[in-house]
Order: C-alpha cells, then structure tokens, then sequence
C-alpha cells in the first residue's frame, strides 16, 4: 500500500484479513473469457522513458489522467464488461451478502469508554449505514447525549467518512474531521458546540488527520498535507478568531511526516516527526499554547523514539540498529540530555518485539510480539512487578484499545483469533484479573468449535521457516481438494496478525481453507524480520509468499487448480509480483487497490506519498534501486503467458494507490496474455483507498469479490 503514518506515539494495527473456504455444493463448468462479448481493449499510446541507460515503454500512461473524457469511458467500459461477466452470479451475491448481513448485529453499541467525566460509547441502528456517536455524563444512567448521527452527515453523499473527533477540556466542543470523498489523506476539520448540537463557523477546509487541543478549550493544533500529500506542515487555530492560522513548525525533510498530539496525562502537545527509520519530538506545555515548540532529543539518523510523560520521568521508547527490537528507558525531568542519566525500564531482546507501551499513573503497559504472537506485560512501577496477559491459542491477535485516563487502575483491551469472535476485556492491574465486558455477537449463530485453526510453517527459499495462520471446518479431509484462500500484505513492518473477519466463513464454511501468511516485510517475527523484505531484500515478500502456497500444495490442503490469493494496495503488490514469478501455482488472483506500477509511481516525486517512501521500496533514481525494483514491479514484468483468473479493483478518488494502476495492469495483462481466464477491472467511481464506506454497501463489495472467487472455482452456491 502507499499509505500514510500520522499518528503519534504507538498506535493499534489491527490488520484486517480478507477470506477463506471448501465445499461440495454445486459445480459447474467455469465459462471463459471466450463466453463473453469482447472485453475492453485500452489504446496503445506508447511514451518512452530513459533512465540510467535503459528505454522503457509505456503503452498506458494516458490512463493516469482522469479529467480526460477516453480514461473515464475507458474506466466505465470496463465497469460494464464486469456487470456482464458477473451477471450470472447475481442471485449468489445477494445470498453472499445475506449470510453476511445475517453475521452482523444491526442494532449494536460499543462498551462506554471513560472519558474526563463522560462516558462515551457509539452504536448503530437498523437498516442505517453509519454509526451515530453518543456520550453520558457521570453515569451510565444518565441521559444520552447524540454528538454525531454520521448518517445524517452522509445524506446525499455516496461516500463518507467520519474519522475521529476529540473533544475540549470543559467538555463543550468536540472537533471533528470527516469528507466526502472517500479518501483517507485529506479531511475537513469543524467543530461542534455539544451543549446546542450546532456547528460553529469555524472551518479547516484541508487538514491531514491529526488535530488536539490546548487546556485553554479554544486553541487547535492541526496537520496539513502538501499537494504530495506529505503531512508536512502544523497550523494553530483559535475558535471564533477571524486572523490567519499561524504556522507553528514546518517539515522541510520529504522523506518525514509530522504529526499533532497531546500526551495521556494532558500535560504536553507533542509535534512528532518521522520518517520510516528515523524521528524527533517537540513539545510544549498544553497550558501554554503560545509557547515555543522545542526539540525533545534532535532526530539522528536511524534512530527513532518516543516519549510519554509521568511525574516520575519521561518514558522513552528507544530504536537503534543495534536494538532493533526497542527498549524503555526512564529519563529524568532535568537533565536528560545527558545519556548517564538514562535508566532502563525495559532491555532490549532480540527474539521479542516491543510494539509499544501505555503509560498510567501506578503502571506501565508493554506490548510485545513473541514468535509473532502479541502480549502484553503489565508492570506496577512502584514494586516493579510484572505480570503477563497471554493467552492459550497457537495463533489470536490480541492488543490494548484505549484507555485514556491516565488515572486508571484498568486497562481494556481486545482479544480475537480466526475462530473467535472480537471480545472486549477490562484487566485490573491490581489484581491481575480480566472481566469480560463484550464479544461481538453473530446473529445467524457460530460455534468457533465447528472450526480448526493451526499454525503452519512453510520453508522459504532462503531456509527460512515462515508461519501461516489456518482455519477450516473440523474434520476436513486433507486430500488436495479443498479450495483455498491465501492472504498476506508483507510491507511496512505491518503484522499480519490473525483475527476474526466474520465474511470469512461465507467461504469456510463451503468448504474452503483460509490461511494468513506472516511473511517478510510484516514485522511479525521482530524488526530484522522486517527489514528482511524491504529495498534490497523485498523479493524475500514475494518468494516467501510463494513458499507459503507450495507447502499448502504439498501437505494437500489444497492444490494449484483450487488455490486463490488476496492482497491489497500493498497487498495487491504482492499477489501481482507473485503472480508474475508463478502464474502455474494459482487459479484466482484478488488484487485490491494494488500498488502495481512500481516504477512509474516511485518517478514521480508529485505524486502521493513517493517520496516517503525511498525508504522502503528504494529510489529509482538511484540506478541499483531502479535496477532491483525492475526485477519484481508487476506492471514492467507482465509477459507473455497464461495467467489465472484476475479480480482487479480501484478507487477513483483514491488517494494512496492510483486508480491508475490496477487499469494499467488490466489493459497490459488484456493484451500479453495467452489464456481465457477472465480478467476484470472493478472501479469504485465515488470512493477512494478503503471501498465504500457504508457498512451494507462494504458488504456489497465484499459479496461481489467473494461470487468472483467462487464462480472461477466453479460454485455457485
């Protein structure tokens, strides 16, 4: 994925999963792309490029303009070949998109989160797309009072997203960001008077996600992005002021982005700037908005950081190349400059992860990932005793979900594995006991004991052991049969953690097998496991991909003709380079949003987010990145060959991968390939990077790519 990092401190990845199943209902004849009227066929209009000595083609760059009228016929051609094509499955995906329904509570609310005073919770009702966000004073019997009904935010607008809202310390304003556009880089910042309902005349019209406020309830830190979409620039406002914002920082460095925010105990505004492998914090007291932002520790290269204030200390969290893997240390109020008077809280360990800590009054939390699983540890600060939350299952995600008063004695946290529905916990620090407040509940009925989830090891093509996380119905003969889905997304460090994705069982339970793979480029096994699949290294993704869908082939959970595979945005690059290396291994290939044209889209500094991320993929413009990054691009390796049945999507408005993309590599693979699988191209005409953003039509989404895995499978039921 092209994606963005804005948030301070540590922030929850809860990495969503995508599918899986096996069956014997119906089979019938898979038709071909022969069955059909004529797919589109984009026009050649070859532009050269020359870089480093070598000519390269491109038959498709027109595709990259979308005020050009051809890109949008070009785009709805395409839309109307995959309604023809998908036709006959209609009947399957409103029966997809039943059973799915059927698996959500219509009528459902979170657990309330104390809050300065208020208890704050959202909920959703029937037949509505969008949450509506509530709040109690005091007491959960007090009154409820509605801050945001999203859908009533959303009326006539066929995409939006509300993202977060925080409110001012008297608790009277809520600042809220949201748009309707269905991008996730750009926002409109308001606010909104929650004694009236009303909205105030103040308005941000282009902010880039994060925001906070001053203790003084009228004064907003915000971001803003450049027209590159790099979060580059921090602005404050004052409610009802008519002057010009005033630009407190500036991030000159394209390779960093910086970020607003204020710390747990409220004490401090943080302005962090990061890139991929080195940052720098400066902050400010929260009662001093007009204060001078200074540096905390000057940046340093490949070193990162960050800090959580405490009356004891400043807690830092410190990343260096030889610790790769974080440590903690207690730095003094004064003084700290000085590295003698640094005290370690938390060694370094090269076999164990520090994802990140909490910091409370009487306790602090440390999250870490063991052999790829998550825990947390939970450390009273006064005795130094620790205890550890862990749990039974071979493979679970399980990871704190906010608990901002700095005060408490509780955390709350979730916990989820393939077969086990999301449950909310509180733990109590004092007595190491954890009370069960909520678990999702499925209406259609599930028993996570009709189901068996293992944990697998496949060798990569170094000797590398790379784990898989599966699940499939118990008793499943493993005769080479079974159809299955592969997911992985492989890039950033981000972990693919194994959790409950309910739609999954639309196909588990006919029959399929869903498997997750930990592969290079996640950090799943630690930071090294990380920088094993980036720059230099980033075919260790792809190969070990590879490896996970051979050894599911030779233990005969399923065999090539039955096997699909599912990624998106960075996910999608990776079942494009793969599919390119071993277009025999694979039957269906669901490239979501993909990240595709590698070569092209890191060669334009104005597109989004290029830049940033010389660090991951490399900076063509270096002759040995451009080199490396011409063996795996997708785009540039496409050859003549038959290839498996494709499922490409894109967001017009996307904001991170291109629409571009996924229709260049449809229109390449359209006119090199030999077979007469199909290969469809589905653009989302009114969102962005995520889909649709309504709750009903994501699951329309999501019926439709599953009745496409099915039907190239040959079910249609």
């Amino acid at each position: 994925m092209k994606t963005i990092i804005q948030q301070p401190s540590w922030v929850v990845l809860i990495v969503c999963a995508l599918t899986a199943c096996k069956t014997t209902p119906e089979q019938t004849k898979i038709n071909s792309q022969a069955d059909y009227p004529a797919a589109p066929l984009a026009a050649k209009k070859p532009q050269t490029f020359n870089n480093h000595g070598y000519q390269r083609v491109d038959d498709y760059y027109w595709l990259k303009d979308k005020t050009k009228p051809e890109t949008i016929a070009y785009l709805k051609a395409e839309n109307a070949y995959c309604d023809t094509v998908m036709a006959a499955t209609k009947d399957l995906q409103k029966t997809l998109f039943e059973e799915m329904k059927g698996r959500i509570k219509e009528e459902d609310q979170s657990v309330p989160v104390l809050n300065n005073g208020y208890y704050y919770y959202s909920r959703n009702e029937k037949g509505k797309q969008y949450r509506i966000s509530c709040r109690k004073k005091g007491s959960l019997e007090a009154p409820e009072e509605i801050m945001f009904d999203q859908n009533k935010m959303a009326e006539g607008s066929s995409a939006f997203i509300f993202a977060g809202s925080s409110v001012s310390d008297d608790n009277n304003i809520a600042a809220y960001i949201s748009n309707k556009t269905g991008s996730y880089a750009e926002f409109e910042l308001r606010f909104r008077d929650l004694r009236t309902g009303k909205d105030l005349p103040d308005v941000v019209a282009r902010m880039g996600g994060s925001f906070t406020w001053a203790a003084d309830n009228k004064t907003i830190f915000y971001g803003v992005p450049n027209a590159a979409l790099r979060s580059h620039k921090i602005f404050k406002h004052t409610l009802g002021s008519t002057a010009k914002d005033v630009l407190v920082y500036e991030e000159k460095d394209e390779l960093f982005n910086c970020y607003v925010g204020r710390s747990k105990t409220k004490k401090f505004i943080a302005i962090g700037s990061s890139s991929f492998t080195s940052s720098e914090t400066r902050w400010i007291p929260a009662d001093q908005p007009n204060a001078a932002f200074k540096v905390f520790l000057p940046r340093q290269k490949d070193i990162q950081y960050g800090i959580d204030d405490h009356p004891n200390g400043t807690y830092l969290t410190w990343k260096d190349p030889q610790n790769k893997n974080q440590k903690v240390y207690l730095l003094p109020n004064e003084g700290y400059q000085d590295r003698k008077t640094w005290k370690e809280v938390v060694a370094h360990d090269p076999k164990v992860k520090i994802e990140g800590i909490d910091v409370f009054e009487k306790f602090l939390v440390v999250v870490r990932r063991v052999n790829g699983l998550l825990e947390m540890q939970v450390r009273e600060l006064a005795s130094g005793t620790t205890k550890t939350i862990n749990f039974p299952e071979p493979t679970y995600t399980a990871y704190p979900s906010g608990t901002p008063e700095f005060t408490s004695t509780t955390l709350r946290y979730n916990y989820t594995s393939l077969n086990r529905p999301n449950t909310v916990y509180d733990y109590d620090m004092l007595t190491g006991k954890s009370t069960k407040l909520k678990q999702e509940e499925i209406p259609s009925g599930f028993n996570p004991d009709d189901y068996e989830v293992k944990r697998l090891w496949a060798t990569a093509k170094d000797g590398v052991k790379v784990p898989m996380s599966v699940v499939h119905k118990k008793g499943m003969d493993l005769d080479g049969t079974n159809p299955c889905l592969l997911y992985s997304y492989g890039s950033y460090g981000y972990s693919s953690d194994a959790g409950f994705d309910a739609n999954v069982f639309s196909l588990v339970n006919r029959g399929f097998v869903y498997v997750i793979a930990q592969i290079r480029g996640g950090s799943d096994l630690g930071e090294q496991w990380y920088e094993d699949g980036k720059l230099q290294k980033k075919m260790n993704t792809f190969t070990d991909f590879i490896a996970c869908a051979e050894h599911l082939v030779k233990e005969k959970y399923t065999s090539s003709d039955k096997l699909a595979i599912n990624g998106g945005s960075a996910g999608g690059l990776l079942v494009g380079a793969t599919v390119n290396l071993r277009p025999d291994l694979f039957k269906v290939v669901v490239a979501e949003v993909p990240f595709v044209d590698v070569i092209n889209t890191m060669l334009d500094p104005n597109l989004p987010l290029t830049t940033q991320e010389y660090e991951q993929w490399g900076n063509p413009n270096v002759k040995a990145d451009y080199d490396y990054m011409m063996t795996y691009s997708p785009y540039d390796n496409i050859k003549k060959a038959n290839y498996p049945n494709i499922l490409a999507t894109g967001g017009l408005n996307d904001s991170q991968v291109g629409f571009h993309e996924p229709a260049k590599w449809v229109a390449k693979l359209r006119a090199l390939k030999t077979d007469q699988n199909i290969t469809l191209l589905k653009t989302n005409m009114d969102s962005g990077h995520g889909g649709s953003t309504g709750r009903f039509d994501y699951l329309k989404d999501e019926a439709f790519k599953y009745a496409f895995l099915l039907s190239r499978m040959g079910m249609t039921k």
